[in-house]
């Protein structure tokens, strides 16, 4: 099926050359990939993200929308299950492994990738992670073809950055639990099926301590979803809050079937989240390189190409040389969550250093291109306005640089 879709929508790519990945599909139980097999699939989202996403970038930012035909292709080609284990219908790709995907998805828009990117990190994890057989069967195998759409709900009016005080409470009541308060900002909220929910299960538990998880579905009765956000960027990537009023949930979608360990949930959630974070960052950074690039070789200043200017040189080399270190550092991170070692602080320098290094990226195209930059004709405008929520999402810089400390502080008092 997937050779099938390739063939009639990717006509411009050599058909040998267009294997899919329902192949790799049939090789998942060598995960993790041989290193035969991974290339292959790098080598087709690559292709997928250049003949089918880039032409559609700036339709997608016009409309605000991801056409569904599309939506359609990358269920079919498997891209909504990359990190979901095997024996629930994903590839089950190591974290060293989704990296690598991630940074071509970082080609194109932001947004394309925010389609199936709950499914893949935030949305699914925590059932991943946590959750019970009973709802690791229910809901992985749909997660991982994209009948379902999972959202994260963390962030409220009043509860951000500092996770601990929301105040969003799960009081239990027979066999079910009843939920109230509002969820802000929630990445895919207006297409979820599913929501995992951090609610305060014990008021009388200060911070983190009484917080638990929840998979809620959409039509549960007391769920309300509002109107998508207007946004700076990435538009076609969708947020909104999401309301519960007495909303029923029953007992036995408490992840894990414990209470008090939904804040212990969220956070092995968002240590894998953050290496996402920083490939698609170094991925995005790399685009503006090569369009920044050959922009200079093409525009002409003074009677020769603009890359002939040392100024315009060394802006160039700066980026570069951060692209590298960002995609060497997650690759580190990477491979030692692979290994087993806690790498909380590990990932906090990865998001914190792949966003704010897009942003300087993104800002030194838009200086090379000129007044063109600045233009929408040009990709680079939206680039800029695109990869600004980097540094925010999933955690800001500033949170990053506060764990990144803190982390230094207790070993150094422990050792």
């Amino acid at each position: 099926m997937v050779a099938e879709i390739a063939n009639r929508t990717w006509s411009t790519m050599p058909d040998a050359d267009i294997n899919g990945l329902a192949s790799i599909q049939t090789k998942a139980d060598q995960m993790a990939l041989d290193p035969e097999t991974l290339e292959q699939l790098l080598d087709t989202v690559r292709r997928f993200v250049r003949a089918r996403l880039v032409p559609l970038e700036a339709d997608v930012a016009e409309n605000d929308r991801v056409p569904v035909d599309l939506i359609n292709e990358m269920r079919e080609l498997g891209l909504f299950g990359l990190s979901i284990p095997e024996n629930y219908g994903g590839l089950g790709l190591s974290v060293s492994e989704e990296v690598r995907v991630v940074h071509e998805l970082g080609w194109t828009s932001p947004a394309f990738r925010s389609v199936f990117g709950t499914n893949v990190g935030i949305g699914s994890q925590g059932i991943v992670i946590d959750g019970t057989e009973e709802q690791k069967n229910a809901w992985l195998p749909r997660l991982a073809t994209g009948e379902v759409i999972a959202s994260f709900a963390l962030t409220e009016p009043e509860a951000g950055s500092d996770a601990g005080s929301l105040r969003t409470s799960a009081r239990r009541d027979g066999d079910d639990y009843v939920l109230n308060g509002t969820k802000r900002y929630i990445t895919n909220a207006p297409h979820a099926g599913i929501f995992t929910v951090m609610a305060r299960t014990d008021p009388d538990e200060p911070g983190a301590r009484g917080v638990s998880a929840f998979i809620v579905e959409r039509d549960s009765p007391g769920l309300s979803v509002g109107t998508h956000d207007k946004k700076m960027g990435q538009q076609g990537a969708h947020t909104a809050d999401v309301v519960f009023e007495d909303c029923q949930v029953p007992a036995a979608n408490l992840i894990g079937g414990v209470e008090g360990q939904g804040f212990k949930t969220a956070m092995k959630v968002l240590d894998r989240g953050r290496l996402h974070m920083g490939a698609i960052a170094t991925g995005i950074a790399e685009r503006l390189i090569d369009e920044s690039v050959h922009y200079a070789l093409e525009r002409q200043q003074f009677g020769k190409p603009i890359g002939e200017f040392q100024l315009v040189q060394a802006m160039l080399a700066d980026s570069r040389t951060e692209a590298y270190a960002s995609r060497t550092m997650v690759a580190d991170a990477a491979n030692r969550f692979d290994a087993g070692e806690n790498i909380s602080t590990e990932a906090a320098c990865c998001k914190l250093y792949s966003t704010e290094m897009v942003g300087r990226v993104a800002d030194r195209a838009v200086q090379i291109f000129g007044g063109a930059g600045y233009m929408a004709e040009y990709p680079i405008e939206r680039f800029y306005r695109d990869v600004r929520l980097l540094r925010i999402y999933e955690g800001t810089s500033q949170i990053q640089q506060i764990v990144i400390a803190r982390n230094m502080l207790r070993e150094a008092a422990n050792s």
